[in-house]
């Protein structure tokens, strides 16, 4: 028997595709539409944003819970006996943030905005009072602190808060005049500068970057020329890299940041070179929860600053990858709250709290992962730190709560009722937007009394 034909070369010829498998793949397209019209129709209900939001904040502070546990056991249980210290200590700040959460959520968007400017003014009082000594604790080489026994809180954090909600309120009333230079300078950017320099003389870089972070954003969607947020956004560069410079600790990291292949890997390169070791070892799926090595001594702050390295090692890629696509989720839900809310207050404020919480974790993974000199910034929920965590849980609230006031969202509520939840924690119905009334010019020929 004469064997079968083959093609020149000595290649068989490939296998004709069967009979049924075009109704595989029109099977599978239409299984792809179907998929694609639910979606779009879920991101058409009036409720969308609030659950996409409050899903993310319950992911992040639950995942972030269990990496906290995971990567502080071994420096806990070294430092003090006990593996659960880092964490009880991190789940009671989380359940004072749950709280603050709830105020965020809860408070009425006219009352939050018009205690914004008292806000701002508590805040700069304690960026202030921080620095004097005996009433601010020096902390990792920072004045940064108020101590009361075990418990510290860092001012900074919430002033950046604190600057978002009064800026968005300032620039909100001056959207009409934003293109000129004058306008939208004042009184925003010299406020933000006084902070700024009460933060640098901490001295904190990675808080005072973040601040600036809220203030281009503020001035981004209050709708300020581009030439003045250009000048603004390399002005800031420029002093981050003179404040960089000018201290040896932020020098050495920057330099070896710049050149690694001659930096110390025992010295300012060590952190950043075991946490790319971590990474490398995690692979695709990692070695297991609770299972990586790098906490065991080898990279310093791995449940803080670091955190991202233990997720790597630990989860692998994977785990790496849904954080990432949390914080995307996350940027799209807070700009889609600040495109569909009426008031432009709540529209300014969301949109920079979003661009706030998003970059620093943008930042904290950059430095992680070898993209940028480390700062110091940590990944929001995930990372350890009291003051942060109940800070970017207040955050959230604020976004919840102006999610519950999109149009939308108002007229579901109020037609079809809060719900059960809303009722537990006694939620008040959201109240439409209602524009200021403008005062009618003054008559011509008037009798001045």
């Amino acid at each position: 028997m004469s064997p079968a034909p083959t093609r020149r070369g000595g290649a068989r010829p490939g296998r004709r595709p069967g009979p049924g498998a075009p109704a595989r793949l029109a099977g599978l397209r239409a299984a792809v539409a179907r998929t694609t019209t639910a979606l779009a129709q879920w991101l058409r209900r009036p409720l969308t944003s609030l659950h996409l939001v409050l899903a993310v904040f319950g992911l992040l502070t639950s995942f972030g819970l269990v990496m906290v546990l995971s990567a502080s056991a071994v420096e806990a249980f070294a430092a003090g006996g006990s593996s659960y210290s880092v964490f009880t200590r991190q789940v009671m700040f989380c359940a004072v943030g749950l709280v603050v959460f709830w105020i965020g959520l809860r408070i009425p968007p006219r009352t939050l905005r018009t205690l914004a400017p008292a806000f701002l003014v508590l805040c700069t009082v304690l960026l202030a009072l921080v620095l004097i000594p005996g009433i601010g604790t020096v902390r990792g080489g920072s004045r940064a602190w108020f101590t009361l026994g075990s418990f510290a809180f860092q001012p900074g954090e919430p002033a950046k808060v604190a600057l978002a909600l009064w800026g968005a309120h300032v620039l909100a009333a001056r959207r009409a005049v934003m293109h000129r230079w004058k306008h939208a300078l004042s009184p925003v950017v010299p406020v933000a500068l006084v902070m700024a320099t009460l933060l640098v003389l901490q001295p904190d870089l990675g808080m005072t970057i973040s601040l600036g972070i809220v203030l281009i954003a503020l001035l981004f969607f209050a709708g300020a020329p581009v030439k003045l947020l250009v000048a603004l956004t390399v002005g800031a560069m420029a002093g981050a890299l003179i404040l960089g410079l000018t201290a040896g600790y932020r020098q050495s990291r920057i330099t070896a940041f710049l050149s690694p292949s001659t930096a110390d890997p025992l010295g300012p390169a060590y952190q950043a070179t075991q946490a790319l070791y971590s990474l490398a070892d995690g692979g695709l799926l990692g070695v297991g929860l609770g299972q990586g090595r790098a906490k065991w001594s080898y990279l310093p702050n791995a449940h803080n600053d670091f955190i991202f390295a233990i997720i790597g090692e630990e989860l692998g890629f994977v785990g790496a990858f849904a954080v990432l696509a949390l914080f995307a989720t996350l940027a799209y839900t807070g700009l889609r709250i600040a495109t569909r809310n009426t008031d432009p207050w709540l529209r300014i404020a969301c949109a920079t709290l979003t661009v706030w919480l998003v970059a620093q974790a943008a930042i904290n993974i950059g430095y992680v992962v070898g993209l940028l000199p480390v700062t110091g910034l940590q990944l929001p929920l995930i990372s350890s730190g009291g003051t942060s965590l109940v800070v970017t849980m207040f955050a959230f609230g604020i976004l919840a709560n102006a999610a519950r006031h999109e149009p939308e969202a108002i007229a579901a509520l109020r037609s079809h009722g809060q719900g059960k939840l809303a009722r537990l924690l006694r939620l008040p119905p959201p109240e439409p937007y209602r524009a200021p009334v403008a005062r009618p010019p003054a008559q011509r020929g008037a009798v001045r009394r």
